[in-house]
């Protein structure tokens, strides 16, 4: 009756269309809801548990999507209270909501505008973000929706409310990120999440943003209605920049990784010390034999090479084969285990690479029904007879071609310390032909002083001059000796650093270069420069006292000495090779690789 309607009504506001239509709304989900129920749903363990805020927020889109339609401005206590009649919604209910709200199955969300769909994401964001602070920081919930519930909706659309305070910083802060940085930073907050580090204060100790409420009449900015993204980026840029950026590597530590030139990062450094000596399965003579690798006692090519042979002895001696093994392929194993060893402590030169090749051929020709201490003599036999051929018989062939060239007067130029440029000048003094030897030297490493030791002991008149000084003395040579860590494929002679510039000071004095190599040196690498493939030295041996400019290198900065060992000169620049088969031109050193194994002795 209208009587009745006037009693009831008189205590309470009249609603309006739009209210009775989202209460109506609101019964229809709610009936809904309970056919839909099950009792496995009830008793689900995986039920959302949906706070005062969640649901005050869920209330409010259903609320501000009708009354924007009509433009009439609308507190949001005023919303909460209507909304709070509908008592008859449970916790369930409200779940089923959420839901459809999510999956776009309710006909109001169906009809949004695409800027209303992003306010009512914020809108969600913010509330989350509001229980999280609540929970962190021990405010609670009931003053997160007090909070919110002094917040206004003005006549504008809820996208036009969030996005026009704060358009510049939107497009200043979300075309930053991309899908995946976005994705990553969610990963990152996740894994911080699940090992308790969200509960961390931020810094300064200021509370989060969502806790302090804005001035009346005024609309929440999109930094304030999405504070979740910024302590993302703070959660995430820690662990950045801990990885990026190190201050607490010292100088020292730096210098050999970051201040290497890219272009020889691919060359192998050299090593103080051996740090395998203790390894069991390495004899005792190898491993002796890595330490003086390592620390330079053992230098020169054919120097190398013998005690790689004579190590190489000891280690078929003392070897025993295990059960059921055949004794070559079991001897095989364990040398290549030893020359790996060698080849950790400083990389193997060219003759004992070629030593090595020759042992394991000698090894597949091993008969197999002899005794093994037959087997051990005939390889002690090889390294016997290798050493003979191919390092002393070689050096008396190559002695008698170049004994031929040396006369009387004669003044010969050479370059840092070759033991067989020492053995060929020690013969011609025997041979009682006078000539005198000048001797160039370079540092760091200062080997013409041994070689000027050795001469000056025989008897030998010798001048020494440093490489600087090479051109003030080239015009008193008349020959050039020059020794040789290898012979390329391709002609090109790989020596000690300085001797490409030996030979091309000498070609321009129209000198002749005679370069003294035997074939077990001879390599079937091909190389045009000293880049490509080369050994680096201790960079220290650069700096030559506590006055010397490079001195404390390495706390300097980007700074890096570069100490090659070897250099490579063209054969434009070379004479001749003498060989112990024929004194030959460089271009000749395929032909004596293809031919070398039919050469007797």
């Amino acid at each position: 009756m209208p009587g009745e309607n006037s009693v009831r009504d008189a205590g309470a506001p009249e609603k309006t269309r739009e209210q009775v239509m989202a209460e109506r709304e609101a019964k229809k989900l709610a009936k809904q809801a309970k056919k839909q129920k099950t009792p496995n749903t009830a008793a689900s363990p995986a039920t959302t548990i949906i706070t005062e805020v969640e649901q005050t927020t869920i209330t409010t889109k259903l609320t501000t999507t009708t009354t924007t339609t009509a433009k009439e401005k609308l507190e949001l206590p005023s919303v909460v209270t209507a909304n709070k009649e509908n008592n008859n919604i449970t916790q369930q209910q409200t779940n089923v909501v959420q839901a459809n709200l999510e999956n776009g199955n309710d006909v109001e969300a169906a009809e949004k505008s695409r800027d209303q769909i992003k306010a009512d994401r914020e809108a969600k964001k913010a509330a989350k973000q509001a229980a999280k602070a609540g929970k962190a920081s021990g405010v609670k919930v009931e003053a997160a929706t007090q909070q919110l519930a002094n917040l206004k909706v003005s006549d504008k659309t809820p996208a036009a409310i969030a996005t026009a305070p704060s358009a510049p910083e939107a497009h200043e802060k979300k075309p930053a990120l991309s899908k995946a940085e976005r994705r990553a930073i969610q990963e990152a907050q996740r894994a911080a999440k699940a090992q308790g580090l969200t509960k961390k204060p931020q810094p300064g100790g200021k509370a989060p943003p969502t806790g302090k409420a804005p001035p009346a009449g005024k609309a929440p900015s999109a930094a304030a209605t999405s504070p979740s993204k910024d302590p993302k980026r703070e959660s995430a840029s820690p662990t950045k920049t801990t990885t990026s950026s190190s201050p607490s590597k010292s100088p020292q530590a730096t210098s050999h990784s970051e201040c290497r030139v890219k272009l020889f990062n691919h060359l192998v450094c050299a090593k103080g010390d051996s740090l395998f000596i203790n390894d069991p399965l390495v004899h005792p003579a190898i491993a002796r034999l890595g330490v003086q690798y390592a620390k330079r006692t053992v230098v020169g090519s054919n120097a190398r090479c013998i005690a790689f042979l004579h190590a190489l002895r000891q280690v078929v001696q003392d070897f025993e084969t295990p059960a059921k093994k055949e004794f070559g392929r079991s001897l095989d194993a364990a040398v290549k285990h030893h020359v790996d060893h060698l080849h950790k402590c400083r990389p193997l030169a060219v003759s004992v690479s070629n030593a090595y090749k020759q042992f394991k051929n000698q090894l597949t020709q091993l008969p197999t029904d002899t005794p093994e201490t037959e087997l051990k003599e005939l390889l002690g036999h090889f390294i016997d007879t290798y050493i003979e051929n191919q390092i002393g018989k070689a050096a008396q062939a190559i002695s008698g071609f170049l004994q031929e060239k040396i006369t009387d007067g004669d003044v010969i130029l050479t370059f840092a310390c070759s033991s067989l440029i020492q053995f060929i000048c020690e013969e011609a003094k025997r041979r009682q032909v006078a000539f005198r030897v000048i001797v160039v030297d370079s540092r760091p490493g200062c080997e013409g002083q041994e070689m000027l030791r050795r001469l000056h002991a025989t008897g030998i008149p010798c001048t020494y001059v440093l490489i600087n000084a090479v051109g003030y003395v080239m015009a008193e040579a008349t020959k050039v000796l020059l020794g040789a860590h290898a012979l390329l494929a391709n002609g090109y002679v790989m020596a000690r650093t300085g001797t490409a510039q030996v030979a091309l000071v000498a070609n321009a004095h129209n000198v002749p270069v005679l370069v003294c190599c035997e074939t077990h040196k001879f390599s079937e690498r091909f190389q045009t420069d000293a880049i490509v493939y080369n050994e680096l030295s201790d960079p220290n041996q650069l700096v030559r006292g506590e006055k010397c400019q490079l001195n404390n290198w390495a706390a300097k900065g980007k700074l890096m000495p570069l100490n090659l060992n070897y250099d490579i000169t063209p054969p434009e620049l070379v004479s001749a090779v003498v060989t112990e088969v024929a004194i030959l031109p460089c271009t000749s050193v395929p032909v004596i690789l293809r031919i070398k194994p039919d050469i007797g002795y």
